[in-house]
């Protein structure tokens, strides 16, 4: 027995004394290095989601033959003591073969990352990084298993787009994590407004400093602010806002996904009291089973491991989790490569499904493709919509569409978002009233003349100066259109060159805006900004008349060409209706069938002048034809008025060909029209200025030659007016030149520019502006809309009624006409259909209609004996007449059947 157990004690000696030689048979474990600040939970945390995140690769890939094992150093969360550990590791770990640092800030990342390239040794961070640290460009070995801040802009940009913001204030801490997303929310804003200003807080900025910085933004118009700050700094700003009020109805705070990923896990509870309202954003990582899992057992472990400390579920837990198994599995894969660089060649390619989603490197930086708007209430966040590439912002992220039109629409919707002020309501995003008592400056310029446009008057009633006139009303107008109060302040401006001293004025944010005639231009729009025209654009010229007219086709004119040939159609029409009732009992429209086309045409066309002279003998036929001259008399007496107004005003023509070295022109004071006018060679020495119409119109009465003008050149709005109370005598001629028009003048950057442009067009597409400009520029008696042209020509449309009627009576008499025919021809049996075919017996019919049936006992009369019967009828029955005290022979013994009445 004590033989059989000193052999089993041996064999067993020989076993564990033969193991390190397997062993050895196994590569090297891969050693990475871990940066963490074990003082504080976020360390701790991670420390925990790594290994369990190791435990869990190796436990579902046994065979692996690589290791990777852990060289763990901590920071004590300070920004050179975290480079200074990560470069100790590389020194004392000359096998070091990647770093993993969960707290990577750009700092040290700068720090650290000449080093590890020197080194050859990989660097991942899973903490959010700006675009200058993760560039591939800086270093190939610098590895962002975190989203991009940059990926960001477009999904604040596509929330700006739906509640209609032009314009915004970011709020960044002062440090090149903070900076990092400025230039890619610039460009994502793509032209607007966008970013009016930027604010840098120092990451250990005391609450004065923030208190300052605050009390800055709210001086200012803007009322929507972007926050990109780590979640301890931007807790605290928005602490120091509730203080000054800020966090009250009317602002907009957007938050990035540094508030986003810890909105429902802040380290101090009172902080989310104060982000009451706010807007943020966090990758969107969907709650699958695994997920569930991975939280369930790593708040059992934490507790574990530390006892008493608050678990919560940060988001970038998760993307650590995923760094682990992706340094793991490029581990497996480069193993057996020689080349130095094979780890972060493997790493760079490693694709799988983590717990954050998809996992894969371009340029060595993770892609977000999906991003959660979250909406702060209450003791978390709350998620309102989602941003994709493909369908923008939406409540879904597979939104049931029906067409093109609605996924347009999809991509367009929030659910409800409670503001701050806890208020449903979308803010506006500006308030001018902060800015200056008494709200928006106004300026208005005044001027001599035109009162029409603009017009200061005194009115007792305010101890002061009336502003009214079309430019006032529309602006009224626009601001009753917008939706929301804005409080305004007219402040009367003059000079002699007012227009330009005040687009620098504005410029230099004097003045909120001007309104009145001030003309939109290209010099003008590289200082200010205007709203869409709400006048007609272009300039002109008007000139005095002369008649005459030299077109030999002048009488056609008053119609179109549709309109004519319509009314052809009709009389053709009309008189085949007249005979088509009137030839079987009428013998004036029987006999051959050359006189019945005759009498057809003559028929017809004679009703144009109201001299036929055909006797009618059914009722039928005289409905038609009374029918007929209502609509001749209606046409012709609009023909006769047009071409009456085509003979006099419609053909005066301008009484110049061409310009001379005698012909002075006319332009408006201080009008740019000057300028256009020099640069087409007129001579400075020729123009003539004014400044009222009436001036306009004694100078061009009195003409060149006698102190006065040629033409006036002048903008499109002021020759309507001149033309609406000038209505006779003058013509608008000559091509309408491009330009501008009107617009109301803003300081580039200003928020109401948008806002106004879409009242205005509004306003244009239901028929306010074109109500607010009759009621300033038409006068009793006045050729309203006369412009020097051709009135317009009489169409088909404006026919369109009477020709209806015509043609439904017309049809309804033949119908009933047809009718009777068949029906008497039916009782009479005169006609029978035949074995041969129906063509036959519609042939036979036809005949039968066609033929004249005269007065032999109500027989019809066959087409060879029709002539010869119609002569002796009449020369009975003139001889009748002349019996009868020498009556006209025009008397014939028909027969009519009682049907045709």
């Amino acid at each position: 027995m004590r033989l059989l157990v000193g052999a089993g004690i041996l064999s067993l000696l020989t076993f564990l004394n033969t193991r390190p030689s397997v062993t050895a048979a196994l590569p090297p474990p891969v050693r990475v290095g871990l940066v963490v600040d074990l003082t504080s939970d976020v360390g701790r945390k991670s420390l925990t989601c790594l290994c369990m995140a190791l435990d869990d690769f190796y436990q579902k890939h046994p065979d692996y033959a690589t290791r990777v094992e852990l060289r763990l150093n901590d920071s004590h969360g300070d920004l050179v003591t975290s480079a200074h550990a990560s470069e100790e590791l590389m020194d004392k770990n000359g096998q070091l073969q990647a770093i993993i640092s969960p707290q990577t800030s750009p700092e040290a990342a700068e720090l650290i990352t000449g080093t590890a390239e020197h080194s050859n040794i990989p660097i991942l961070s899973s903490s959010a990084t700006s675009p200058a640290s993760s560039s591939s460009s800086r270093s190939r070995f610098f590895v962002s298993t975190a989203p991009n801040i940059s990926s960001q802009a477009a999904p604040i940009a596509s929330i700006f787009k739906v509640f209609a913001w032009s314009a915004a204030v970011l709020l960044h801490e002062d440090s090149p994590y903070g900076v990092g997303i400025l230039s890619a929310l610039v460009h994502a804003f793509q032209g607007s407004p966008g970013l009016t200003d930027s604010v840098a807080v120092p990451g250990d900025a005391t609450d004065s400093r923030l208190d300052a910085a605050l009390l800055a933004l709210k001086t200012m118009p803007t009322k929507v602010y972007v926050v990109h700050m780590p979640p301890a700094l931007a807790a605290r700003l928005f602490r120091r806002a509730g203080v000054a009020g800020m966090m009250s109805e009317g602002y907009v705070w957007i938050a990035t996904a540094g508030v986003g990923n810890v909105a429902d896990s802040l380290p101090n509870p009172g902080d989310i009291d104060y982000m009451q309202g706010v807007v943020s954003l966090r990758p969107y990582v969907q709650a699958t089973d695994r997920v569930r899992s991975f939280w369930r057992r790593f708040k059992m472990r934490f507790q574990q491991e530390n006892p008493g400390v608050e678990q919560d579920e940060p988001v970038t837990l998760l993307w650590l989790y995923d760094t682990a198994w992706a340094a793991a599995a490029a581990a497996e894969a480069s193993f057996r490569t020689a080349q130095p660089t094979a780890l972060i060649d493997a790493l760079l390619v490693t694709k799988f499904d983590g717990l954050a989603g998809r996992f894969g490197l371009v340029d060595g930086q993770i892609q977000v493709s999906v991003y959660e708007i979250v909406n702060i209430i209450g003791n978390g966040a709350r998620t309102v919509g989602f941003w994709t590439p493909e369908l923008g912002i939406s409540t879904s992220l597979h939104p049931k569409v029906e067409n093109t039109a609605s996924t347009d629409s999809a991509s367009k919707e929030l659910k409800v978002i409670l503001w701050p002020g806890e208020t449903a309501a979308i803010p506006i995003g500006w308030n001018f009233a902060s800015r200056r008592p008494g709200g928006l400056r106004v300026a208005v310029p005044v001027k001599g003349g035109l009162g029409q446009f603009v017009k200061i008057s005194s009115d007792p009633a305010i101890a002061g100066d009336r502003v009214s006139g079309y430019c006032i009303d529309v602006f009224k107008a626009v601001m009753t259109r917008l939706g929301y109060p804005v409080d305004h302040l007219y402040v009367l401006a003059d000079g002699i060159k007012i227009y330009d001293a005040l687009v620098n004025m504005v410029h230099d944010k004097k003045f909120d805006v001007v309104v009145g005639d001030v003309t939109i231009s290209s010099s003008r729009m590289k200082l200010v900004s205007f709203t869409m025209p709400f006048t007609e654009t272009g300039w002109s010229m008007i000139m005095a008349e002369k008649g005459g007219s030299g077109s030999m086709w002048i009488f056609t004119s008053p119609m179109t060409l549709e309109l004519w040939l319509t009314i052809l159609a009709f009389f053709f029409f009309t008189g085949f209706v007249v005979w088509a009732i009137e030839h079987r009992i009428n013998p004036r429209f029987g006999g051959t069938p050359q006189k019945q086309l005759g009498v057809l045409f003559y028929f017809a066309f004679s009703t144009m002048v109201f001299s036929h002279k055909e006797k009618l003998e059914s009722n039928l036929s005289k409905l038609v034809v009374i029918m007929w001259v209502f609509v001749v008399l209606i046409l012709t007496t609009s023909y006769t008025a047009n071409l009456t107004s085509v003979l006099t005003i419609q053909q005066l023509q301008p009484a110049i060909s061409e310009w001379t070295d005698r012909d002075y022109v006319g332009v408006q004071e201080n009008s740019f029209i000057e300028d256009i006018l020099r640069e087409m060679g007129f001579d400075e020495a020729r123009f003539r200025r004014y400044s009222s119409i009436d001036e306009y119109a004694d100078a061009l009465n009195r003409g060149s030659d006698n102190g006065g003008v040629t033409a006036i050149f002048d903008e499109v709005p002021y020759l309507r007016l001149f033309l609406s109370r000038y209505c006779r005598g003058y013509s608008m001629v000559g091509p309408t030149n491009k330009s501008g028009g009107f617009g109301f003048m803003f300081p580039k950057g200003s928020p109401l520019v948008g806002d106004m442009s879409r009242a205005i067009l509004e306003l244009a597409e239901d028929g306010v502006l074109t109500r607010i400009e009759n009621k300033w520029f038409s006068h009793p008696g006045s050729c309203v809309g006369n412009n020097g042209g051709s009135n317009a020509r009489l169409g088909l449309w404006r026919f369109r009624g009477l020709f209806l009627i015509n043609g439904v009576v017309s049809c309804l008499m033949l119908l009933i006409h047809l009718a009777r025919f068949v029906y008497q021809e039916r009782a009479r049996g005169q006609v029978k259909a035949n074995t041969a075919g129906v063509l036959p017996w519609l042939c036979a019919w036809l005949r039968r209609y066609c033929a004249f049936e005269g007065q032999r006992g109500g027989e019809p009369v066959s087409d060879g004996r029709a002539a010869v019967e119609l002569n002796h009828m009449q020369d009975s029955a003139a001889e009748e007449a002349a019996q009868q005290e020498g009556a006209m022979g025009d008397s014939y013994s028909t027969h009519v059947d009682a049907t045709d009445f």
